[in-house]
């Protein structure tokens, strides 16, 4: 059962940033034969073809066409690449007593922060830089645990065991390493960077670099039924979603994927899903056909879209903390996410439809409902609604530990998932 997780666990282990999710994604559809479109160019789209395009490094929609004069609709599988984590911040070197070296960062989405201490952690992202005159942008991994954030010692904080609030200022600033005499603390961060890159450090203009534990993933259990590693919400959601476009047999519809970024702080940036990204996309697909507005608006009428997300499992723990009567379990397929106050996009239409591809194929399913006095979170499913009038459903692998540094999930429900997007890609 495990095929499926090795390839989502070596995706994970090698993209510690939304940026190196990007660059990954495109190298996998690459070379399985998918061809770029530019924003900045006219499009042509062709039978039987697949295609990708992109935005600010860090968001990517793919799409394959049967015969285009036959088109008639969009299968649609959305995710995000973000998770939650901490990002660097401009001028970030701190030199403490004048010895120790801390790095000043800010907390990026809602991450479990006691998770974060005591590990072994690395920096990754991106820079820009002016070459030539032009500003690019390259990625930056320095892969090795070069920073950590250490606890406060138990008897320095006799009240860690009960409750202690950690302030994100000044508890959850990295240690980077002890003063040496010929450091050079002001361009400290800078200097790094330029040796890791072999760039000179004047070229560099600024960065958008984040914390990741580099902590291999790994199987766990009895029967090596669960998997263990960080940013599985929402990476394995959205390296389901490649995979079964890349393998899926071509049908009537586009078959697409959409991999949204900056869904844990909202959404609301260009590469978010509370952006035109999708609907230009789609209008300008249509449009390459040699349709018009109302075809476009015909096809959306026609079209399906998977908001495609981790759910919470049933922790044995705290099962008080689920609803009585829905509460998904590792290992048994995917949830439906269904919410009174539409947080989830699922209604009975959308979700009997993922009911009979499930029934069908021989693929379990589950429902996911937040108890009714805990209101739970969202997903890019109803920004994206509001954007198009689709029919549109909530679904996820459930998993524990959402938002810890390292997140638990099952195996088999991998392979369900894999199954699932497969048999929608070919309706």
């Amino acid at each position: 059962m495990n095929k499926y997780v090795d390839g989502l666990m070596e995706f994970i282990d090698k993209s510690p940033s939304v940026y190196h999710v990007n660059q990954n994604s495109i190298e996998m559809l690459t070379k399985k034969g998918f061809k770029e479109l530019k924003r900045s160019q006219r499009w042509e789209i062709k039978d039987n073809s697949s295609y990708f395009t992109s935005i600010g490094d860090s968001a990517i929609i793919a799409f394959t066409t049967g015969k285009v004069s036959k088109f008639t609709h969009f299968n649609i599988v959305g995710s995000h690449s973000d998770s939650p984590t901490f990002k660097i911040k401009p001028n970030p070197v701190i030199i403490e007593k004048e010895k120790y070296i801390k790095l000043n960062t800010e907390v990026y989405g809602g991450p479990i922060l006691s998770t974060w201490f005591d590990r072994p952690l690395s920096i990754a992202g991106r820079i820009s830089m002016n070459l030539e005159g032009e500003i690019k942008s390259k990625l930056i991994d320095f892969k090795r645990p070069i920073i950590t954030i250490p606890n406060l010692a138990i008897h320095m904080n006799r009240e860690i065991n009960k409750g202690y609030e950690y302030n994100a200022q000044k508890d959850t600033l990295p240690i980077m390493g002890l003063v040496v005499e010929e450091l050079e603390k002001e361009n400290f961060l800078l200097n790094l960077i330029s040796k890791e890159l072999e760039i000179d450090k004047d070229n560099i203009l600024d960065f958008d670099l984040f914390l990741y534990d580099t902590t291999p993933g790994c199987y766990l259990g009895l029967n090596e039924e669960f998997y263990s590693i960080g940013r599985i919400d929402n990476l394995a959601m959205a390296y389901a979603s490649l995979d079964a476009l890349m393998t899926s047999k071509t049908s009537s519809a586009i078959n697409m994927v959409l991999i949204s970024n900056h869904e844990e702080i909202g959404s609301m940036t260009k590469e978010g899903a509370d952006s035109p990204f999708l609907r230009d996309t789609l209008t300008r697909i249509v449009f390459a056909m040699g349709g018009d507005f109302q075809d476009f608006d015909i096809a959306i009428d026609k079209s399906f879209m998977i908001s495609a997300d981790q759910a919470h499992a049933l922790h044995p723990n705290y099962v008080e903390k689920n609803d009585p009567t829905n509460y998904p379990i590792i290992n048994e397929g995917p949830a439906i996410k269904s919410s009174a106050r539409m947080s989830y996009t699922s209604d009975s239409i959308s979700s009997g439809y993922i009911k009979q591809i499930c029934k069908d194929n021989n693929i379990p399913c589950q429902y996911f409902v937040n108890r009714s006095d805990m209101p739970g979170g969202s997903t890019i499913g109803p920004i994206n609604s509001s954007h198009l009038n689709i029919k549109s459903v909530d679904i996820g692998c459930p998993i524990l530990g959402m938002h810890s540094i390292r997140e638990l999930g099952g195996c088999k429900d991998q392979e369900y998932l894999y199954d699932l997007l497969n048999k929608f890609f070919e309706k």
